[in-house]
């Protein structure tokens, strides 16, 4: 079971297998055992055997995938399954990233079709909402995450949904420089926490951690999380040095 907060790292298209193990030999060696906390690696899938081999020894230290196919199995060259990502010994997936919506076009509705199956298969979906500056400008930032959750969660009996996580990643601040300020997480964290009340209660939801994303550097780690509602950190970017990353995890 994971504990709270809930920090992540996704390396996106970065960190082949011999970058990877460089990179852990040297955030291991200033990173302790922690009992307070849950650590996410989100490597590329082709470095995801690698980060496994290296965290070997290291139980506390999760790894994930990026991505899987919205089809168990089938006639899909280059995709990657969701039984394949269990079968590597993936804990979780992230789903609905704002590069998968943006950059690949998916849709809400292989959002839905994929929580469906990672659920199914025992692995825990990382569900990434998150508003456009234009919809951001227009007012209607709560509008589009509780949509986008709404179909994160439509296939999703009450038990699979306390077992998820989600990210709030401000498409207006990934990578941009740009971050939201702790006031504006919280206010969407709380936007998000009250949906998740209405489909399971306060207790339930409660339990569900809130990850924020969009240019998390070590700079404005520990700010953001002691923000109210704010369990976590989905960190792009920054993830990618093992300094840093190493003190973001210790924030």
């Amino acid at each position: 079971m994971y504990l709270k907060p809930v920090i992540a790292a996704n390396w996106k298209l970065n960190h082949g297998p011999t970058d990877a193990r460089a990179f852990l030999q040297r955030f291991l060696a200033q990173s302790p055992k922690q009992n307070d906390r849950t650590v996410i690696f989100f490597p590329s899938a082709l470095t995801v055997t690698t980060v496994m081999d290296g965290l070997k020894d290291r139980p506390d230290l999760w790894v994930g995938v990026q991505n899987v196919h919205s089809e168990a199995q089938g006639a899909f060259t280059g995709e990657n399954s969701v039984l394949m990502a269990r079968d590597i010994g993936a804990r979780v997936v992230l789903v609905g990233h704002s590069e998968r919506r943006h950059v690949f076009g998916e849709t809400d509705a292989m959002t839905t079709r994929k929580m469906a199956l990672i659920s199914q298969a025992r692995l825990i979906p990382m569900l990434c909402v998150g508003e456009t500056l234009e919809e951001r400008e227009g007012g209607h930032t709560a509008a589009v995450v509780e949509r986008q959750l709404t179909a994160g969660l439509a296939e999703l009996d009450d038990a699979q949904v306390a077992a998820i996580m989600l990210a709030y990643e401000p498409v207006w601040a990934i990578g941009t420089g740009r971050t939201a300020t702790p006031e504006d997480a919280s206010e969407i964290h709380g936007v998000l926490r009250q949906a998740l009340a209405s489909r399971v209660g306060d207790k339930v939801a409660a339990g569900i951690p809130i990850l924020y994303g969009g240019s998390v550097n070590r700079g404005n780690a520990a700010q953001l999380l002691a923000a109210p509602d704010v369990d976590g950190l989905l960190v792009g970017g920054a993830s990618l040095d093992a300094d840093s990353w190493a003190s973001i995890v210790r924030a």
